[in-house]
């Protein structure tokens, strides 16, 4: 699955490339995942458990980091320690308890709607990945935005308040989706290096996107791998089309180099 059209990346230099690598490298390491909220899907062996988990984290991934890796423990401790099993099972009087979680503007409504929609997708896909994916297994990988954009129509399927959806971000509007996108980012990409997960196979590493935020698209600018002022989805096609340049197969590699460059320095 390629760039769409349009889309023109800077060509990276020789040094902008090895300074990408020796950072990959020296950052993506088990050590890594001590102070990423990443830790927290890492912990459970079982994949449902480490996608239930994973996704919910990814939600409420904006913020200090200390702060959403606590509150993403508490969310394990509400699902009774076993995200996928609650998501599957939970009865009402169970749910309810989700009601005492606050992350900024993730609120319990939230959480048991999001609890609700992932079980209607388990139901009805039989995994979260298929989720993402056409109905037609034999069906080329449309284009990220419209992966992601079909993920959340079937996501909001089950009844929810409107103050819900802005907790699933629409590239297909625009949106960069920075939490989605690094959600992917862990369910996708190797488990080579301790880091990411490795867990779905459906979507290759090559189909990713960057997941855009302050430090990266900051660092990205300083390197010139990205010209457009705005974080918006345009800006994550940008950059991941210059990404590819440097490694097709698995370009958002360079999100955890661009993203230790920005909060450690260059």
């Amino acid at each position: 699955m390629g760039m769409p059209r349009g889309v023109k990346s800077a060509s990276p230099s020789l040094e902008v490339r090895d300074l990408l690598e020796e950072a990959y490298h020296r950052l993506a390491t088990a050590a890594f995942v001590a102070d990423d909220p990443l830790q927290v899907p890492r912990s459970f062996s079982r994949r449902e458990d480490a996608e239930v988990i994973g996704f919910l984290t990814a939600t409420i991934a904006w913020g200090q980091r200390r702060t959403i890796i606590r509150n993403a423990w508490r969310l394990v401790e509400l699902l009774d320690g076993a995200p996928h099993d609650f998501t599957m099972h939970a009865s009402p009087s169970e749910l309810e308890r989700t009601g005492t979680f606050v992350h900024r503007t993730f609120n319990g409504t939230d959480l048991r709607c999001f609890v609700l929609a992932l079980r209607a997708l388990y139901g009805r896909h039989g995994s979260l990945e298929a989720a993402f994916l056409p109905a037609d297994p034999g069906a080329a990988l449309p284009p990220m935005a419209e992966l992601i954009g079909t993920f959340r129509r079937r996501f909001f399927l089950p009844a929810h308040p409107a103050r819900t959806e802005k907790h699933v971000a629409d590239p297909l509007r625009g949106s960069n989706a920075k939490r989605i996108n690094m959600f992917l980012r862990w369910m996708v990409r190797p488990a080579d290096t301790g880091v990411d997960l490795g867990l779905w196979k459906r979507i290759p590493p090559s189909a990713l996107h960057v997941p855009l935020d302050v430090h990266t698209g900051r660092v990205a600018r300083q390197l010139g791998l990205l010209r457009r002022k705005q974080d918006d989805w345009k800006s994550v096609e940008e950059l991941t089309a210059a990404l590819r340049l440097l490694d097709p197969a698995d370009p958002v590699k360079y999100d955890i180099a661009l993203f230790g460059l920005g909060v450690g320095g260059m």
